[in-house]
């Protein structure tokens, strides 16, 4: 092939991921790597891809939402339609990041106070310990 393409090893070594991974996604229809027999090549679009992919998990996009946002590339519109609704998305997630944020930092402060108060009461049984021998 051309040194336009990478083997399935050179992906799972530049991006991080595992053989499995590269053919679940290509299983999903996100990735579409030039089949030899048994070897994958996969070319620069691929690699595109791939990063979007993993970017789009990050931020916890489901594989359908990615693979949607991906197919929008080829709709012919300089990519207008794909770049509006990938950002409307990615509103709708941010809110929802920042609203689980807001919960998990409540849901830390109760801890540590649950925490403190029973530090306090641990401590007090001690000194009712201590006072009594």
């Amino acid at each position: 092939m051309s040194e336009d393409t990478m083997t399935i090893r050179e992906m799972c070594d530049a991006y991080g991921v595992t053989p499995r991974t590269l053919r679940f996604y290509e299983s999903k229809e996100l990735l579409f790597p030039i089949r030899e027999g048994q070897r994958r090549h996969f070319t620069k679009s691929d690699r595109a891809r791939l990063k979007l992919i993993l970017r789009g998990k990050r931020f916890g996009f489901s594989l359908e939402e990615i693979r949607q946002l991906l197919d929008l590339y080829n709709v012919g519109d300089q990519q207008e339609t794909q770049y509006a609704l990938t950002y409307e998305i990615g509103k709708k997630r941010l809110a929802d990041m920042i609203k689980q944020r807001d919960e998990l930092n409540e849901a830390i402060d109760d801890l540590t106070a649950q925490l403190a108060w029973g530090e306090k009461m641990i401590a007090s049984f001690s000194m009712k310990k201590a006072a009594n021998c």
